[in-house]
């Protein structure tokens, strides 16, 4: 305890001192930003794998990738040493998925009703084809150059076959989901409408602050519609550069309202997924409280595990 202290004491003294030195070479935000990542990643230092095939016992997770290009975990959410613990099913209107062996593939859009929907595709940024049509006035908002706004010209139109969620994997004689990742740019509270029945038991939503998109939704709307299905927000991501103080776009995860026993149910029901993904996704000390709150079984898997995170 006494060392504790005495380097917790060495450490104000210190950072001060390398606060202005970065501030004079003019690094500072980026080093902020560095350690930020660092942070969020702190708990990728464990080694769940064990705990987890024995959580699972050989069962796969469902994963629903909405907005799949690169592959399933493209965005390194989590480590890849994880994503064999998945059956992933990619969602991707651009792309042919007629040759992917590997995983189950959606090659239609998606939205709250069967429909068809014009898709505004960037041949020069193909990942930022949306439903909606960009806005170049924002675009120095989140940090681009103005010699860059032809990047989200768009070179043409395609209409594009629409199911919900719902109908989309029942097709697929899926009867639960437990990982839902959207990152479609800003139809995600379109899709989220699309859900029905099935109840994810985390989500991970591109959310845009500031909206990139004309006429998309705004991103309080798709909050309220979360917590209106009983879900709760508990962690945040920023994406890449702004101009704002605070981040113009984020990753925000979601987990089923546990105080409440609708939410209980849903985690209670499949709580050896539920303990996995949160494992995975490094919410220890989340994990831990809600354990306390509800009930969670096997608590040795992860009651005895610092979460690096607050360290």
């Amino acid at each position: 305890m006494f060392l504790k202290k005495i380097r917790t004491s060495i450490t104000k003294l210190i950072i001060p001192f390398v606060f202005n030195f970065f501030q004079f070479l003019k690094t500072n935000s980026r080093l902020i930003n560095f350690l930020l990542e660092k942070k969020h990643r702190a708990n990728n230092y464990y080694n769940f794998e064990k705990k987890i095939e024995t959580l699972l016992n050989k069962k796969k997770m469902i994963a629903l990738d909405v907005g799949s290009q690169g592959g399933f975990n493209s965005d390194v959410f989590f480590l890849n040493k994880y994503t064999k613990f998945f059956k992933p099913i990619l969602v991707d209107p651009i792309q042919d998925g007629s040759k992917n062996e590997k995983h189950q593939f959606i090659n239609k859009g998606l939205w709250s009703y069967k429909t068809n929907k014009k898709l505004y595709f960037l041949g020069k940024r193909p990942g930022s084809s949306s439903m909606y049509m960009p806005n170049k006035d924002s675009l120095k908002i989140y940090g681009f150059k103005e010699k860059d706004f032809h990047l989200f010209d768009v070179t043409k139109t395609e209409s594009i076959e629409c199911d919900t969620i719902g109908a989309s994997l029942k097709s697929l004689n899926i009867n639960f989901l437990d990982y839902l990742k959207l990152d479609t740019q800003g139809s995600e509270l379109e899709i989220l409408k699309g859900l029905e029945s099935y109840k994810p038991l985390l989500i991970k939503c591109e959310v845009q602050i500031y909206p990139m998109y004309k006429n998309m939704p705004s991103w309080t709307e798709l909050l309220n519609y979360l917590n209106g299905l009983n879900y709760l927000l508990v962690d945040w991501r920023t994406i890449g550069p702004h101009v704002t103080r605070s981040p113009v776009e984020m990753d925000m995860i979601f987990i089923p309202n546990f105080s409440n026993e609708s939410g209980k149910k849903i985690i209670l029901n499949r709580q050896n997924e539920f303990i996995s993904l949160m494992l995975i996704s490094g919410q220890i000390s989340l994990l831990k409280k809600i354990s306390e709150i509800i009930g969670l079984k096997y608590s040795e898997n992860y009651l005895n595990i610092k979460d690096r995170y607050f360290d």
